[in-house]
């Protein structure tokens, strides 16, 4: 009793994270209540927090990481001092320091589980669209990825190239033009409504890409982030896959899916072009390890342009390859099956079978 007495406030806050953690836990099996926290609860705090974050033109998120990693060092910094001038308590101190850092990640734990966690609980993108991923034929395979590889003949000439044929179109018109990219997603799917920002474009880009990530939605600023040092010609797709986050759907396949679908659908040429880009590097992939003459085929047909910027996104991201960008994508990988995405960064391939479901009529 003497020592909870002596950590009494550290003791309440953890037991505070503690039991908001376990509250999750056990709510996340029942998915009204997920459905009704999402609703009533966590996705208008998250509006409400980038109302006003989308005040600025830098990304909050940017900067709350820096302050983050300021604050720690200086917590660390400040509590081996307060050790060494401990003395005959440095136990007791040491213990404070712990027990008060492990308390901080706790309650950013749980922070984050009921802001944004929630979200892999509650009705996804399937559930509402009525869309699902089912197993895929090898022939269907084959006849979206060639419609996919058809429609990228068609609008690869459509976007502003430079002298060597690379897309070329500049960032600000990009960025200008995605708070309508979902208007056409919007009208098949009435329940993805939302009013779209400008997303927020990242000073560390490049850290980003050595981490293996193209943008990010942070749930406690509402922003969505876009590394703008990654090859041009995905970025207004990748615009698309942040704007999904920002309605609720966490899953990443389905963001890849509707990243497609939005792109494809916004009578933007250029978010036309992108968006059938990303949805053929995800299907070419797969064709690929399923038969590579099928895949060939495909790929010679494809014009010199697209090839150009296939070769330039494929040499981009080979350059990052190495130990940061594997123990990043561990990192995610782990937190995803946290949340119960079994196949954790594999689950990205599973754009694949919503792709052929919902296209696989159109292709023949």
């Amino acid at each position: 009793m003497t020592f909870f007495k002596a950590h009494r406030k550290l003791h309440i806050w953890l037991l505070a994270d503690l039991i908001l953690l376990a509250a999750f836990l056990l709510a996340r099996g029942h998915r009204q209540w997920m459905n009704g926290w999402e609703r009533l609860a966590a996705a208008p705090v998250r509006r409400a927090l980038g109302s006003l974050c989308y005040r600025v033109s830098f990304s909050v998120m940017e900067a709350l990481y820096v302050l983050a990693v300021v604050l720690v060092l200086a917590y660390v910094a400040w509590s081996i001092a307060a050790v060494a001038r401990a003395r005959g308590r440095r136990r007791r101190r040491a213990y404070s320091a712990v027990l008060g850092a492990a308390c901080a990640g706790l309650s950013v734990c749980a922070a984050t589980c009921l802001l944004w966690g929630v979200c892999y609980y509650t009705d996804t993108f399937q559930d509402q669209s009525g869309i699902r991923a089912e197993d895929v034929s090898l022939a269907d395979l084959t006849a979206v990825t060639a419609w996919f590889g058809s429609n990228l003949t068609e609008t690869a000439g459509q976007v502003h190239r430079d002298e060597t044929g690379l897309f070329d179109v500049s960032l600000d018109e990009i960025f200008a033009a995605s708070p309508a990219v979902y208007e056409g997603a919007e009208d098949l799917f009435p329940f993805l409504e939302s009013e779209d920002q400008v997303p927020k474009r990242m000073l560390f880009s490049k850290i980003m890409s050595a981490m293996n990530f193209t943008g990010v939605y942070f749930a406690f600023t509402g922003e969505s982030n876009i590394n703008v040092d990654a090859p041009a010609c995905l970025i207004p797709s990748t615009i698309a896959h942040e704007l999904a986050h920002q309605r609720g759907i966490a899953s990443e396949q389905e963001c890849n899916f509707l990243a497609v679908l939005a792109s494809t659908t916004s009578g933007n040429p250029v978010y036309e072009y992108s968006g059938w880009l990303m949805g053929y590097i995800h299907l070419g992939n797969a064709l690929y390890g399923a038969d590579q003459e099928a895949w060939q085929a495909i790929r010679d047909a494809l014009p010199d342009a697209v090839k150009t910027d296939l070769a330039d996104n494929n040499a981009y991201w080979a350059s990052f390859e190495g130990a940061a960008a594997e123990a990043s994508q561990t990192v995610y990988d782990t937190i995803l099956k946290g949340y119960g995405q079994e196949d954790g960064i594999r689950s990205y391939g599973m754009v694949t079978d919503l792709l052929v479901a919902y296209y696989r009529d159109a292709a023949r």
